[in-house]
């Protein structure tokens, strides 16, 4: 059942209130021509290391969109079981042990996973086991940021040891040229046990005759370090295989296991295992080839990698780049791919350093998914075997960061890529098909991770089709997940990973169904509150699916599902302000509370999670009092109590822009009648948390969540909620945008004003009429349209705050 007083708001509407006078100001307001000239080669206005400090985790090697290959340095500050940051490279973290073949972009793990064979370039006789150098004094080299450059596609760089790498990548494979003293030993490490988390197993295999180095590492293990819940992640999950080939002979061969190294050997197998510290140092293996560089001082390797078999590395290899092909031709190709990935928006004006942190964000956004399947079609299945693609899919992807990704950027992808989202939705159903029908949360290669918490799934696949994503299984995709969301399973019932990694993907759902919340006394989930909230979203997202799809028993359920939230919701928490707040079985509140506690919560506070309803801000507003009322409880999270600005972070009460719950809270004002605020606040952290450099992240990317909510906000517009192609409205970042849109008409933005000192709205025109909504509908997205803004230097508070015009 639902509170009285939600009943109540439904019944009578939120929207009721007397009208506001139509502006007849906004209707007459004049719209200057738009003169801004779109960019031109948005590539070269990629930074690949913003985001690589102040923890955005992010790495800056070679790799192109939606690249199975990711070759990026490993950064060591003195532990062989250790990096400076989740994925490898930290830009303070100056000394590295290895340029690694597969990253993941901005996971918040440390380590998080991949980071799989990091190949070394050795100046020196290799005369001890890499292995035993647990502190990587010997085999690891420093290096200096004057002596790097990374652009989309290629890396380079310098080492102190007077070795240098310079790197680029296909789709599937890379090709590099290292470049030693002339007057010193050079050697190349392949050290395969040591992916970023360790590994089961490993194996190299040294051909002098053919000039090759194959192998492969089984590991995964993704957040297995985690405090919470870390063993029960701490297993193999896919095997990465790699091939070769050299452009010379090699003058020297070597392999080592753990302490020996074994001279001249060719072979050598063992990996090192997914403890931490001592438990781990000195174990693992790899191989070397060594080289006479007295009178040619430049080796070039050519690599392919597969997570299916060393002859689908091998093939993907001979598919992708030619046998003599240079770095400079492979590099050209791979700059011209992400151009033509990047510029599927096309912004003018703005500064430099904006069109540097918007094409980089954009660049960051469109990274992933992540190809797995060899350009046979063939790919490695979460049940353990090799399959091949579904009919009319193009690609298997994977790195799915459900909990992340649902909020921004799955939207951005189906806008720009809807093709690619459609093979990311099958992608994911046929995960889910493999692995006994669950969808699993947080999907790294093949494996079911079972990280963060709620239905991610759902919330995503519904999005796709909501924006026009058509090419999947659609109708078999729905009765999965509607499977998932209404039928109990065991390991709903286990604690196991718990909390952050339970494997439950519906934990306790006979209980939810029955309680219509999430119990934090029996959910066998990582908190109560916001299982409960993740799960309302979820069912939300599946409830408009269902009403596109004319099902609509399903889609009454759902929608009464949608509206859980409110069983969560206690009107007299602290002091009758009214806070989500766990609950117990027997339905009484858990006690103490407090705001900033995350008791029921999942990575997040009360005060963040209170916000997340985007399903129905009327309904949270009418438990707060009223629009005006949650308006100022939203002032009071984005504000200190003097009225600056919090903004950054660390304020267990206020916003945190790394925080995926409360990510969408600036644009809440746009339901709330205040869309002047959303538009003040959006670019107030446009303008200070995010920039250029290093630091130019907030924090983790989360597989371009974060970039993604750059992209969105700089042009206008955010995802309303899941499940739905709507657009909340606030005041561009450039004059000019051109959205392309694959086979339909593209989305044009105008913003003539746009500039440091008008970042309000004053009037908006949809495809040539004047609106008095602060949001667009489903047509913009799906059919594409023009969008013309007029901006202000001050608020229009009558634009955009009719009752009857306002979001849900």
């Amino acid at each position: 059942m639902r509170p009285q007083w939600l009943r109540r708001a439904r019944r009578f509407g939120t929207r009721s209130a007397a009208v506001v006078a139509t502006s007849a100001l906004a209707l007459t307001i004049p719209f200057p021509a738009d003169s801004a000239v779109l960019t031109e080669r948005p590539v070269s206005y990629v930074d690949p290391l913003i985001g690589s400090s102040n923890g955005g985790n992010t790495y800056p090697g070679a790799t192109l969109p939606q690249g199975m290959i990711a070759w990026s340095p490993t950064s060591t500050t003195g532990d062989q079981t250790s990096t400076g940051a989740a994925n490898g490279y930290q830009y303070d973290t100056t000394r590295i042990r290895g340029l690694s073949l597969t990253h993941v972009n901005g996971a918040g793990c440390n380590p998080g996973a991949a980071g799989d064979v990091p190949v070394m370039p050795f100046v020196g006789d290799v005369t001890s086991s890499p292995s035993a150098d647990t502190k990587d004094a010997v085999y690891a080299a420093d290096f200096t940021h004057a002596q790097e450059k990374a652009v989309p596609g290629r890396y380079t760089l310098g080492l102190k040891s007077g070795a240098t790498a310079d790197l680029a990548v296909s789709k599937r494979a890379g090709v590099a040229d290292f470049t030693f003293p002339s007057d010193r030993p050079a050697n190349l490490l392949f050290r395969v046990s040591n992916s970023l988390n360790g590994s089961e197993d490993s194996h190299v295999e040294i051909d002098a005759a053919q000039r090759k180095v194959t192998g492969w590492v089984l590991t995964g293990a993704f957040c297995g370090r985690r405090a919470n819940g870390g063993t029960n992640n701490r297993k193999s999950y896919y095997k990465l295989y790699f091939s070769a080939s050299f452009d010379r002979d090699f003058s020297s061969v070597g392999t080592w296991k753990d302490g020996t190294l074994s001279a001249g050997s060719t072979s050598a197998s063992g990996g090192e295992g997914y403890a931490t510290g001592a438990d781990r140092a000195g174990r693992g293996s790899g191989g070397y080839v060594g080289f006479d560089t007295s009178s040619d001082n430049d080796v070039r390797m050519r690599v392919g990698i597969s997570y299916v078999s060393l002859d689908g590395a091998e093939a993907n290899l001979r598919g992708e780049i030619a046998p003599h092909a240079s770095v400079a031709a492979v590099a050209d190709a791979g700059a011209r791919a992400w151009d033509r990935e990047l510029s599927t928006v096309r912004v003018g004006g703005g500064s430099p350093a904006q069109r540097t942190t918007f094409y980089t964000a954009l660049y960051h956004s469109l990274m992933q998914p992540n190809l797995i399947s060899d350009g046979d079609g063939r790919y490695y299945g979460m049940d353990g075997a090799v399959h091949r693609l579904a009919r009319g899919q193009q690609a298997q992807y994977s790195n799915f960061s459900g909990w992340d990704q649902y909020r921004a950027q799955i939207q951005l992808l189906a806008l720009l890529k809807p093709r690619i989202a459609g093979d990311f939705a099958q992608s994911l159903y046929n995960f889910a098909r493999q692995n006994n029908g669950v969808w699993d949360r947080w999907v790294h290669i093949s494996g079911a991770t079972h990280v963060m918490t709620g239905d991610p799934s759902a919330a995503t696949l519904a999005t796709f089709y909501a924006m026009g994503v058509r090419n999947f299984d659609y109708e078999g995709a729905f009765d999965s997940l509607v499977r998932q969301a209404t039928v109990p399973r065991d390991e709903g019932l286990s604690d196991a990973g718990c909390p952050g990694q339970c494997v439950g993907q519906r934990p306790n759902l006979a209980q939810y169904l029955t309680s219509h919340y999430a119990a934090q006394d029996v959910c066998h989930c990582w908190g109560g509150a916001a299982e409960t909230l993740e799960d309302a979203v979820a069912d939300s997202a599946l409830a408009k699916w269902a009403e596109l799809l004319g099902r609509d028993q399903e889609a009454a359920v759902f929608t009464e599902r949608g509206d859980y939230w409110a069983n969560v919701f206690n009107p007299a928490a602290t002091a009758g302000a009214g806070y989500i707040q766990a609950r117990r079985l027997d339905g009484s509140w858990v006690t103490p509370f407090s705001p900033g506690s995350d008791l029921g919560f999942a990575q997040g506070t009360s005060a963040t999670y209170t916000w997340m309803v985007p399903q129905d801000v009327q309904g949270l507003a009418a438990a707060m009092g009223g629009r005006d009322a949650a308006a100022v409880r939203l002032d009071g999270f984005f504000h200190k109590a003097d009225g600056s600005w919090s903004l950054r972070g660390g304020d267990p009460l206020r916003y945190d822009p790394t925080n995926e719950p409360g990510i969408h809270a600036p644009w809440l004002y746009n339901a709330l009648g205040q869309p002047w605020k959303t538009q003040e606040t959006v670019r107030e952290i446009l303008n200070t948390v995010y920039g250029t450099g290093p630091s130019g992240l907030p924090g983790n990317d989360d597989l371009g969540t974060m970039s993604a909510w750059y992209v969105f906000s700089a042009l206008g517009l955010y995802p309303q909620t899941p499940g739905s192609a709507s657009m909340l409205l606030s005041a561009p970042l450039f004059p000019s945008a051109v959205v392309d849109r694959p086979g339909g008409t593209d989305i044009t933005i105008s913003a003539p004003a746009a500039d440091a000192t008008h970042p309000y709205i004053d009037a908006v025109r949809v495809n040539g009429r004047t609106t008095q909504r602060s949001w667009t509908g489903a047509g913009l997205t799906t059919k594409g349209g023009t969008l013309t803004f007029c901006l202000a230097e001050q608020p229009n508070t009558q634009w955009a705050t009719d009752p009857a015009n306002l979001p849900q």
